[in-house]
């Protein structure tokens, strides 16, 4: 593999990492609250959480480069305080697949913390389990598996995120060109066997997250 593919691969698993990482506390936050919280408009909440599941990515991309873009209401204060640019940095693509692979781990976690038994929870507060230590010694080591399998499969999501992290983050080569946008480059340059060696790295890898996260669905369903 040329060193183009490797740096290609490399920022693609640093982003993947990054957003796999601000998605396993921010969609476990969410799936917990939505699982244990009851409110007006938690349903409508839960809708707009899944958005980002079924909106074209590039409806995403658009509604990133508003809030982000040196015009928009985030973006702009941040560069006005700061001197922050969000848009075509690693920093954005980041963000874009964080949004994108956001619903998985949310949805994983929602059902994980929904499948533990209240009554082991209450037994904890019995014995003189304050509610921080009834989570962290009870309700997430039972939901665990099922919040990783979520976390394996947005990881293996925001690996091959494309549409919003093209809109956002660009393809500058070495710098915000992940390896689904180094595929899309090679295709239109017409560097075929390029393309061919970037796809076979990107399936593989994703392949092999998916094989994990089904490992740990059959043994969170107790299937050896």
């Amino acid at each position: 593999m040329d060193s183009s593919a490797w740096i290609a691969l490399g920022l693609s698993l640093k982003v993947a990492g990054w957003a796999t990482a601000l998605n396993l506390v921010l969609g476990v936050a969410a799936g917990c609250a939505l699982a244990r919280l009851r409110f007006p408009g938690r349903d409508l909440l839960d809708a707009l959480l899944t958005l980002p599941m079924v909106l074209p990515p590039t409806v995403l991309g658009y509604y990133l480069l508003v809030v982000l873009g040196k015009r928009g209401a985030f973006g702009g204060w941040l560069h006005a305080q700061f001197g922050i640019q969000l848009i075509f940095t690693w920093q954005g693509a980041v963000i874009a697949a964080t949004l994108v692979a956001f619903p998985l781990v949310m949805k994983a976690a929602r059902a994980a913390f929904e499948g533990v038994d209240p009554r082991l929870e209450q037994a904890a507060r019995v014995l003189g389990l304050g509610e921080a230590a009834v989570f962290f010694r009870v309700t997430l080591p039972m939901a665990w598996h099922g919040i990783l399998a979520g976390v394996l499969l947005a990881f293996s999501r925001a690996l091959g995120e494309f549409g919003a992290t093209l809109m956002v983050a660009g393809s500058i080569p070495g710098q915000t060109q992940t390896l689904s946008i180094a595929v899309y480059e090679a295709v239109q340059a017409g560097q075929d066997d390029h393309a061919h060696l970037l796809v076979l790295v990107t399936s593989v890898t994703c392949l092999v997250v998916l094989l994990l996260a089904g490992r740990l669905s059959k043994v969170r369903g107790g299937v050896a």
